[in-house]
């Protein structure tokens, strides 16, 4: 039961940070999306690097993880975003969207990993 409230506690925290983010920058490009997707893959990669050290328990991964982050995060909206910049005939800002996106995320995600092992006192 605690990991269902934390789910939901983080999901709500993340969406809300989600829309300020998204809200609050004036670009007709998917900005948002991307400073999401790839602040939170920083995010989620710290956060699973200091787990595999430190080992919390079950709700806080879960609250952190599956709903703070995935709350924050969302695949589904950076799709429809290239979608979106290839039916306006966008192909190589679709295209940079995507793979910048992509790269990114992941070269964040292994920055906060490694980060997260040593915030959490293992070893690199």
């Amino acid at each position: 039961m605690k990991s269902i409230m934390a789910v939901g506690a983080g999901g709500a925290a993340g969406t809300w940070l989600r829309y300020l983010v998204s809200h609050q920058l004036p670009f007709d490009f998917p900005v948002g999306t991307m400073i999401e997707n790839v602040s939170g893959s920083l995010l989620l990669g710290l956060l699973s690097g200091w787990f595999a050290v430190k080992a919390p328990k079950d709700w806080v991964k879960a609250g952190l993880g599956v709903g703070l982050c995935g709350g924050y995060t969302t695949f589904s909206t950076f799709s429809a975003d290239a979608v979106e910049l290839l039916h306006k005939q966008m192909i190589l800002p679709a295209a940079g969207y995507t793979a910048g996106t992509l790269f990114f995320g992941i070269a964040a995600a292994a920055v906060g990993f490694t980060a997260g092992q040593k915030a959490g006192g293992g070893r690199l």
